[in-house]
């Protein structure tokens, strides 16, 4: 049961979203978030769509401003929009008259929930699959010093997922990243939180998962799979990666 339809982020942007509903009716939802430069229609995403629908729990998922369906040029986003389009789901979830709402980040989606998480106290989970805690530090590290000062000259940025094509994207993105460092946020979350991420991630380095678990006042568990990138490309990988966080959600949902 597949509703596709579009809602307004506080701004007026028009948000493109997919909700999902198991044949039986639920009052549980998780709301998922997805990466840099993906979609909605992950491959994350759908999976957990299909694992979770299965347990008799609805999924939300939309697309960040400029990105997929949603309204926008890519090159105006930020940290802080995003968290505004994250909030706006929840609320709309809740407004459908979802009791249990839970949350869901991948990557820079990752961050987005993070952020979101520390200003609630509704939530009956959080997870997170190889969450970006300090955008602004990955950046620096992804394009070295001579990469940033390309950045600031152009506003482009390199493909990071690996196109020869240079992305545009405003400077002002890094700018509002070093306001949005989610370390300390993160000790004001309530929700339970799992961290999985692949202790080969080429993208997001891994003191940032274990910093945060430090951070975190709540019930909480780190999974590091050993072998695994960014992208969870091995089969078993990505298994573990989507069994490990939809138990999770499971569990805090049916509760």
């Amino acid at each position: 049961m597949e509703e596709r339809f579009s809602f307004l982020d506080p701004y007026g942007h028009r948000v493109a979203s997919i909700l999902t509903r198991p044949s039986s009716a639920t009052d549980k939802v998780a709301v998922l978030c997805h990466g840099f430069l993906s979609s909605k229609s992950s491959s994350t995403n759908n999976t957990l769509t299909r694992m979770l629908i299965d347990q008799g729990i609805a999924t939300f998922r939309f697309d960040f401003f400029g990105q997929a369906e949603s309204e926008g040029p890519f090159d105006q986003i930020t940290v802080t929009l995003a968290v505004e389009q994250a909030v706006t789901a929840i609320d709309l979830m809740q407004q459908r008259r979802f009791r249990r709402v839970a949350l869901m980040g991948s990557s820079f989606g990752g961050l987005v929930s993070i952020l979101t998480a520390s200003q609630r106290t509704d939530l009956a989970c959080l997870a997170l699959k190889c969450p970006v805690v300090d955008f602004a530090e990955e950046l620096r590290l992804e394009f070295g010093e001579a990469g940033m000062a390309q950045w600031k000259a152009t506003d482009t940025i390199p493909d990071i997922l690996g196109g020869s094509d240079r992305v545009k994207l405003h400077y002002a993105f890094y700018e509002d990243c070093l306001r949005r460092i989610a370390y300390e946020p993160a000790r004001s979350i309530t929700a339970p939180t799992v961290i999985v991420q692949g202790d080969q991630d080429e993208h997001v380095p891994l003191h940032q998962s274990r910093r945060l678990y430090e951070a975190l006042r709540v019930k909480k568990h780190l999974e590091m799979l050993p072998g695994a990138d960014h992208q969870f490309t091995k089969g078993r990988d990505f298994n573990r990666m989507t069994k490990v966080i939809a138990d999770w959600l499971i569990s805090y949902l049916t509760e």
